[in-house]
């Protein structure tokens, strides 16, 4: 896993420079402590910084393919290919010889044999730029599901791009940082557009998207899509595969020649991912595997039931690492952590947006800060509701029936609404945000794939089940790829295989719920490697702290921020609004009112730290 930054300019000569492309490559020293490389020449500037992973001696980059002593193509690449020795067997086999044991010089050999059509081939989660230096042409392409992030800000005579929005906003042709009405949209919206990046002039490379950059422009095109496929297997037999190809995908992504590790949070999800690792590494001779964990203080003894949350995770995670042997490490958060400024200010940095969701963000980046120590790669359970149907959206008659996104259909969306409720009467007039969901649904919903003569409730799942895989977990890869990578930690999610999310994807609903519960299909798949009370748990989110020390801290910081003045925030927000909230906090302090003091406080510190300039 790594950072790539470049700059692509057909009209002048990019070596005066270089301290610019340095400066780009630098904002990605998080996401690569072990290395860095920057490669130049007339028209275009590569830049990297690795985290080694494979071939930790021999993978650096940016990576040149030769002829003669002459550079045929480069690479900057983030990312790993989980094909990568069946794929440099193929090539050896037709003549390329590998100097490196790294899946990079694999995927640039690829590049030589095949062009863009390597893309077909390619099994992982990946982000990647290539400049061929015989065409004179940029290359950039990105995972099938969106995992590792890339950036590009087109520019009249080039191109800029990385790994994150903060590579490009360091080049000054992307200065100063802009945000108009549409860029707030996306924020406050909570329906990510595929492709919008907020920033003005900034685009996101789409998930399966290719874009090639020469001096006749910019073209793009989609190499995979999500299609539309009749079901070959009845029950039992879809069960089967299933289970074979989650083992086939976490036996693949336990490749490393650095620790590794799962997150276990007890739930189905991440208790599968380690049960399949545990017994894939007993079966490969080697020792089992290491797995973390997120508590608080005092949360079991203090845990109270609410509507979304009816169990605390540490019952489940402890009856998971007695069931399969894991070596455990729990991680217990309080308060303090929660509000240390330095970490809200790294998850901010890391973001690069206010989009974040507080207290689970920062404990989330807690939680990998400490798990780096320990380990360098981690697997997770991230998208499993996604793509078996384990949200409550997909079961909730409401949400179903609903004419907007399913997620925004559920009652109790008190993080949304609060957040939102902060802003100014006029600023939400202007944004008209029920208008423009409704937009960006009409949308996702004329690119869904249907089978011909599908209808009712199958038709209506297969909608729900697109618009997750395509909207609603972006949110939640870029949340992890961020928290993440912010301290140097590689996360993989083997429920994003395309192989798998292919194949589920297409199961009937009927199939899908077959046993009236959420993700019906992966629980039959697990059933005989997890504990009974795993199995029979109901889904449960990420936690959130319930100590209410945490609220008052909260509230005292803004309250500290008003007093201040010269609040940066008072552009978008109504601070009487703000301090009507913080009088109910000082009361009974709920979840609504918590997202507002947290959507300020990211809100005020993302318009300082960044200089944004709003275009209204």
């Amino acid at each position: 896993m790594c950072g790539i930054s470049g700059w692509v300019d057909f009209e002048r000569d990019l070596g005066p420079s270089r301290d610019v492309a340095q400066a780009m490559t630098d904002t990605m020293a998080c996401r690569g402590p072990d290395d860095e490389g920057l490669w130049t020449a007339p028209h275009v500037a590569l830049g990297h910084r690795r985290l080694a992973v494979i071939d930790v001696e021999g993978g650096r980059q940016p990576m040149v393919a030769d002829q003669d002593g002459e550079p045929l193509a480069v690479l900057v690449y983030s990312g790993e290919l989980y094909d990568f020795p069946e794929l440099r067997a193929e090539l050896a086999a037709r003549g390329h010889r590998f100097r490196t044991r790294s899946d990079t010089e694999v995927l640039l050999r690829a590049y030589l044999e095949w062009d863009e059509d390597l893309l077909d081939r390619l099994n992982g989660m990946f982000a990647f730029a290539i400049w061929d230096v015989r065409r004179q042409e940029l290359l950039l392409a990105r995972d099938r599901m969106g995992v590792k992030p890339l950036y590009y800000h087109p520019t009249p005579s080039g191109v800029l791009f990385g790994s994150e929005p903060k590579a490009i906003l360091a080049n000054p042709l992307a200065q100063p940082a802009v945000v108009d009405l549409d860029g707030l949209r996306e924020i406050y919206a909570f329906s990510k557009t595929p492709g919008h990046a907020v920033y003005r002039g900034m685009h996101e490379v789409r998930p399966g998207q290719v874009i090639r950059v020469s001096r006749a422009g910019l073209s793009r095109r989609f190499y995979w899509r999500l299609e539309a496929r009749e079901h070959p297997h009845d029950l039992g037999t879809t069960v089967r595969t299933v289970r074979g190809m989650l083992e086939d995908v976490v036996g693949r992504q336990l490749v490393s020649d650095v620790p590794l590790c799962t997150l276990l949070s007890g739930g189905l999800d991440s208790s599968t991912v380690t049960a399949l690792a545990m017994d894939r590494l007993r079966k490969d001779g080697k020792e089992g595997v290491r797995s973390f964990s997120v508590d608080f203080a005092g949360y079991d003894e203090n845990f109270t039931p609410d509507a979304i949350r009816s169990t605390p995770d540490t019952p489940y995670v402890l009856d998971v690492v007695r069931h399969v042997g894991s070596d455990h490490t729990s991680i217990v958060l309080d308060p303090a952590d929660l509000m240390d400024p330095a970490a809200r200010a790294a998850v901010l940095r890391a973001r690069d947006l206010p989009l974040g969701l507080g207290d689970m963000d920062t404990s989330l980046y807690l939680l990998f800060r400490a798990i780096r120590e320990h380990s360098t790669v981690a697997l997770s359970g991230e998208s499993a509701d996604e793509v078996f149907g384990g949200y409550r959206w997909f079961h909730e008659p409401a949400a179903v029936g609903g004419d907007t996104f399913p997620w925004l259909a559920m009652p109790g969306v008190e993080r949304f609404n609060g957040v939102v409720g902060i802003l100014s009467e006029e600023l939400l007039r202007e944004l008209d945000l029920p208008a423009y969901r409704a937009r960006r649904y009409r949308e996702a919903l004329d690119e869904v794939p249907r089978l011909p003569g599908e209808g009712g409730l199958e038709r209506r799942m297969r909608e729900i089940g697109y618009l997750n895989l395509t909207r609603f977990v972006q949110n939640l890869l870029d949340r992890k790829d961020r928290m993440s990578m912010a301290v140097g930690l590689e996360v993989r999610v083997p429920f994003c295989d395309h192989r798998l999310v292919e194949y589920v994807f297409n199961i009937p609903w009927s199939i899908k719920s077959f046993d009236g519960r959420e993700k019906s299909v992966l629980r039959a798949a697990a059933a005989d490697i997890l504990p009974g009370s795993v199995l029979e748990r109901r889904k449960s989110p990420y936690p959130t702290t319930q100590d209410p020390a945490y609220d008052q801290a909260l509230s005292k910081q803004v309250a500290g921020l008003l007093d201040r003045g010269g609040v940066a925030a008072a552009q978008l927000a109504d601070l009487g609004r703000v301090r009507a909230v913080l009088d109910r906090q000082e009361g009974e302090a709920d979840l609504d009112g918590r997202a507002a003091l947290d959507g300020f406080l990211g809100l005020n510190a993302w318009l300082e730290e960044y200089d944004v300039r709003l275009k209204l």
